[in-house]
């Protein structure tokens, strides 16, 4: 019934609003007002409603005769007429949807006594599965489950992507050819022929005071029974041309009729998937937040809501779905936000309180260090030295040392991580160094022996012995790994540099004092949280997390909240820059040219395939067939390799040592090669298709070269001749500041696709970015001032919020 009146209170609006000329509906509201009437009073429930319904169309009689201004005063009067039969007809659905839980609920005095299945039965749940809602069936439970919706709750949570802006409503007349735009129109005549290729062409003519207009939908032959002649529909898409006319192809519709949810409006675009379509989603979304949302509890309180101008969930939830305009996607957007980031922060807070509430072993400064520094070939540069002096003061602290080491590459992080574990190793203590490929754990311990190589500890009985040192890998034969174990659990290893297999269970340390994490962001805060528990369990191990992509402000406060922050910002001053050169795809047999010159002068060369990202399988694969082609086409004289991630990791450090050795010119690579691989001869790195990297992924690659003595060059070859593609690829050309670079990419790309997966240990943020930095800042300092108050979060006011962080932080709901 509210249909029907709102209906005409649209047309009535319109019709104020373009100064009454009576021509918003065909043949104007003289030709319209008999079959709203019949339909309006057929549909009356009440006397109250009828009485309207009759005064309406006393006041709209003659209209067409009338002039404008007596028009205009019986526009007015209508409207306030339809307003009260629209509160008429929300008030009687209301009590239609009352009475059934009347029924099953009765009141006290009725003599009716409820069944005990009424009695137990559970009020609707946000847990619910989605099959509990009407019109998802199994198949489409399914389909659902794609999308990790399960539940009410994850229907609700499931947010747009972006927004069609179809709000500009305009008349046939003001139409422009590309404008996205929003028509009301009359169905004048509808036809569905079939071409001879099978395709089912849909053609309607659609008329509005202004003009008429032909739209076209392909493959949808059920149309022609829905746009029937007479019926009034909204129309919103694309404007298209076709032989010199204006024409609307495949656009969303609506009958003028109902609400209007995808057209008129800030149409919202959901992610989808196969079997899933945008309007149903729609649908489904919006009678679900209708019936639902008020049931959602808000983890944050009032008052804190208050203080920092913040959206209800509730009302946040209705406006960041169906929003009105602009303003209603920013409040709601920045209350989710807000509240992603203030349980990220509040996570980690708690995370570092219970770090530095437990006991940790101190480890004096040694002159085993000074002895290890006086004996390097060169000095350490400002930034190292200030980031060796922050961790050696805190190794000597009986507080565990929780800091995150961060340099650009060919900064010098190794060194300092080396000087850290000789200060523990040297107070009776071991150390462990957890690398994330066999490639970089083998090269680490490579390094760390190479550096230590002549220096001694002294040890009981005031014995000098050299530093022990072990390297622990998934591919070592069962017999060596054993050995290696039973070595470290009877104190025999001062220093294990390993992979994952450092955190399998048989790995126990009789008295593990520091553990180090090399490139934490590929492994996961869980495996972090493995490695600490190795040691003694009343004292735990010093933590230093280092990371050689340089992690702009925001995301470092997000992941590493829990950590301190040391930062190396600057490289030796013997340290060659690479001189970056950008490729358009025509030039690429120059670059082939320049590669083939490099190794006549006795040097090497990387080339980095295309990113696939679909999958491992099928990224080898395109690796392969590029080997093949440069190995026959290109470079037929040249000795060439191969290096993908489906190879197993013995192969792969075969390949890596035998490249290492100069056994090989060029190694053609997948994006293995971002991190740990250190050949000093390799002069060249060459990126095809460098445009689907990230911007900080090029400077990972762009760090394999210029470790030696030869000037170096990375030349970066785009597929796509986009101004934009070339435009980002020229910022790292002109850019060699890590840092900065991290912070364009963030910017770019968001923090998904900056880490290239999602390894981070960060729970899943559905509306943060972070580049969302100032509400991350807000976030953190609400996240203090509780901290600070209620570090348990265990006030009554913030139950709703103490049991949100559990949630968030499942996996991790007590910190370790």
């Amino acid at each position: 019934m509210r249909s029907t009146f709102d209906k005409l209170a649209r047309i009535l609006t319109m019709e104020r609003e373009q100064g009454c000329p009576d021509r918003v509906v065909i043949g104007g509201l003289g030709k319209f007002l008999p079959f709203w009437i019949k339909e309006a009073q057929s549909a009356a429930q009440s006397a109250e409603l009828s009485e309207l319904v009759h005064t309406i169309a006393s006041l709209l009689e003659g209209y067409g005769q009338q002039e404008r201004t007596s028009r205009a005063q019986a526009v007015a009067q209508a409207l306030q007429a339809l307003a009260r039969a629209q509160e008429l007809c929300a008030s009687v659905a209301a009590s239609a949807l009352e009475q059934p839980l009347r029924e099953q609920s009765p009141e006290p005095h009725s003599p009716s006594r409820p069944s005990a299945a009424s009695r137990n039965a559970p009020p609707p749940s946000l847990e619910q599965p989605v099959t509990s809602l009407a019109g998802v069936s199994a198949t489409y439970a399914r389909r659902l489950e794609r999308l990790n919706i399960r539940t009410v709750r994850d229907l609700l949570f499931h947010l747009p992507r972006r927004y069609d802006d179809y709000s500009r409503l305009k008349r046939i007349d003001q139409l422009r050819y590309g404008e996205e735009v929003t028509l009301v129109g009359t169905v004048w005549d509808t036809k569905t022929r079939q071409a001879r290729n099978g395709l089912h062409i849909t053609t309607c003519i659609v008329a509005d005071r202004s003009g008429t207009i032909e739209v076209t939908w392909f493959n949808q032959p059920y149309l022609a029974s829905r746009l029937r002649p007479g019926r009034e529909i909204v129309l919103s898409g694309r404007v298209e041309e076709y032989l010199g006319r204006l024409t609307f192809q495949s656009p969303t519709w609506e009958p003028l009729e109902r609400e209007q949810l995808h057209t008129g409006r800030l149409v919202p675009v959901y992610p989808l998937t196969e079997g899933i379509s945008d309007r149903w989603l729609r649908r489904l979304i919006k009678t679900t937040l209708d019936g639902y949302v008020s049931q959602v509890a808000d983890p944050l309180p009032a008052a804190l809501r208050s203080q920092e101008g913040l959206l209800d969930l509730a009302a946040a939830l209705r406006a960041v779905h169906f929003p009105r305009n602009q303003a209603e996607i920013d409040q709601a957007r920045r209350r989710l936000c807000f509240e992603e980031f203030l349980l990220v922060q509040l996570g980690v807070l708690r995370k570092r309180h219970a770090w530095r509430s437990r006991s940790g072993r101190p480890a004096p400064p040694s002159p085993a260090v000074e002895q290890f520094f006086a004996g390097l070939p060169f000095r350490l540069t400002a930034a190292q030295e200030r980031s060796w002096q922050q961790i050696s003061a805190d190794l000597a602290k009986a507080t565990p040392m929780s800091r995150l080491l961060q340099g650009d590459v060919g900064s010098g992080k190794t060194v300092v991580a080396v000087a850290a574990m000789l200060q523990v190793v040297a107070s009776g203590q071991q150390a462990a160094l957890m690398a994330p490929t066999e490639i970089l754990a083998a090269q680490h311990f490579d390094t760390i022996c190479r550096l230590i190589d002549e220096l001694t500890l002294a040890r009981g009985g005031g014995r000098e012995e050299p530093v022990r040192v072990a390297l622990l890998t998934g591919s070592l034969r069962a017999r060596e790994k054993a050995e290696i174990r039973e070595a470290i659990a009877a104190g025999e290893l001062d220093i294990v540099v390993g992979t994952h297999a450092l955190i399998q269970e048989g790995v126990q340390f009789r008295q593990l004092g520091l553990v180090i994490v090399d490139e934490q962001h590929r492994f996961g805060v869980q495996q972090r949280a493995s490695l600490r528990q190795k040691g003694d369990s009343e004292v735990v191990p010093h933590l230093l997390v280092m990371t050689a992509t340089p992690i702009p402000r925001t995301l470092a406060l997000t992941i590493y909240g829990d950590l301190d922050l040391s930062v190396i910002d600057e490289l030796p001053p013997n340290r060659q820059r690479v001189i970056t050169h950008l490729i358009a795809p025509r030039e690429r047999e120059r670059a082939y040219q320049f590669v083939r010159a490099q190794v006549e002068k006795g040097h090497q060369a990387f080339i980095i395939c295309p990113l696939i990202e679909e999958t491992d399988k099928m990224e080898a694969k395109a690796a392969t067939e590029e080997y093949e082609r440069l190995q026959e086409e290109v470079f037929p004289d040249l000795r060439l390799a191969l290096l993908h991630g489906r190879m197993k990791a013995d192969e792969k450090d075969a390949v890596i040592g035998a490249f290492r050795n100069g056994e090989y010119d060029i190694l053609v690579s997948t994006a293995v090669v971002e991190v740990g691989i250190d050949v000093p001869n390799a002069t060249v790195m060459l990126i095809e298709g460098a445009n689907r990297f990230g911007l900080a992924q090029l400077h990972q690659f762009r760090g394999r070269v210029g470790r030696g003595e030869a000037q170096s060059y990375c030349l970066l070859i785009s597929d796509s001749s986009a101004q934009e593609a070339m435009d980002r690829l020229a910022i790292v050309a002109k850019t060699h500041d890590g840092f900065a670079l991290a912070e364009e990419d963030l910017r770019l790309r968001g923090p998904g696709e900056f880490f290239g997966t999602r390894q981070s240990g960060l729970p899943d943020l559905k509306v943060a970015t972070l580049s969302d930095g100032r509400i991350l800042e807000d976030a953190r300092r609400v996240a203090r001032t509780l901290f600070e108050s209620d570090p348990d979060l265990a006030q009554p006011a913030h139950a709703a919020l103490r049991e949100r962080v559990l949630s968030f932080w499942s996996e991790e709901a007590e910190p370790n």
